[in-house]
């Protein structure tokens, strides 16, 4: 198939609204995922948070979704992958209400896991049911391009979107916009997504592994921000020690560990965890600094950062698709 007839497919109409319904889908997952960053000395002042408890605010919905993306996908698997994404976009839905009403930093933390729960049923599947959608080869090259471009916009954009509903309304409202939107895409997403058979659950989803993998990496991220918790290190090397073996002796791992030999593939997810460390470090530190020592207004440090949002969805928008096509 040639190059433009690739860069020249056209969605066809009837496929295009549940293209559109996942691709808003996954834009709600990864917006929280960053939305919450700018918003956080607000959310520091007004519930009384010190700070390594406030960048629990964004880790408690991290580990979760991290943690749960693997297990959520085997049961998509299972159970049909529509289902699995619209149970997770309605508890992320459901969630983003205790923490908009969050009347200390515990009921914050404990609705931002749940959203990531959520999160992490919806993300686990909705690229597969992109896929599944478009057997064409290029109208599903087309289709990812849209989704992975609508994903690099919800992570860009969600900074700035942070500084402007903070200081317009409260940061609140940036938990609690999700349950207009969430609503309409759930309801939406039941009459225009097709239906798919999961393969039974006759099958091991290794829920073991899950809690092994996210008991792991609270641990450790409790262990790494607490001074006084870092005795929790040797319990979080238990954990993902214990993931591991669990991945070497069970029938259906969750992460078959033969996988990571390829060297490309160790390589890769080496990289991508260090961008996104870097990334999630920088996002916290950065709006932090903006307002508790430079002053700023939230609207002025989502300004601020705006040129690091430009920056990422130029990139997608110029380099993503020559890279894809490669």
């Amino acid at each position: 198939m040639g190059m433009s007839e690739t860069t020249h497919a056209s969605i066809p109409r009837d496929r295009l609204p549940a293209l559109l319904l996942l691709c808003a889908a996954t834009l709600m997952t990864v917006l929280d995922e960053t939305v919450v960053s700018v918003a956080l000395p607000s959310i520091q002042r007004d519930l009384h948070i010190g700070t390594a408890n406030l960048s629990w605010v964004v880790n408690g919905y991290l580990v979760a979704f991290g943690g749960l993306l693997l297990f959520a996908g085997r049961v998509g698997d299972l159970i049909g992958r529509r289902r699995v994404l619209l149970a997770g976009l309605a508890l992320f839905t459901a969630a983003s209400v205790p923490c908009g009403v969050a009347p200390s930093a515990g009921w914050l933390v404990g609705g931002r896991f749940l959203q990531g729960v959520g999160g992490a049923l919806a993300a686990s599947v909705a690229l597969g049911m992109v896929v599944a959608l478009f057997d064409e080869a290029a109208l599903r090259t087309r289709a990812i391009g849209l989704y992975a471009f609508t994903s690099s916009i919800g992570a860009s954009s969600g900074l700035f979107l942070g500084g402007v509903i903070t200081d317009v309304a409260s940061w609140r409202w940036v938990f609690l916009v999700n349950v207009p939107i969430g609503i309409a895409v759930v309801l939406l997403g039941a009459r225009l997504l097709p239906r798919e058979p999961g393969s039974g659950t006759h099958r091991d989803a290794d829920a073991s592994g899950a809690v092994l993998l996210v008991g792991g990496l609270t641990l450790l991220l409790l262990a790494v921000v607490d001074d006084g918790l870092r005795g929790l290190g040797l319990a979080a090397a238990v954990f993902l020690a214990g993931f591991v073996l669990r991945q070497r002796t069970a029938q259906t791992p969750l992460l078959p560990l033969q996988v990571l030999a390829s060297r490309i593939v160790a390589a890769a997810n080496i990289v991508f965890a260090l961008l996104v460390a870097a990334m999630f470090g920088f996002q916290f530190l950065v709006t932090l600094y903006f307002q508790r020592v430079l002053g700023y207004s939230p609207l002025q440090a989502g300004l601020g950062i705006f040129p690091v949002a430009a920056g990422i969805a130029a990139t997608s928008l110029v380099i993503f698709p020559a890279v894809s096509r490669r």
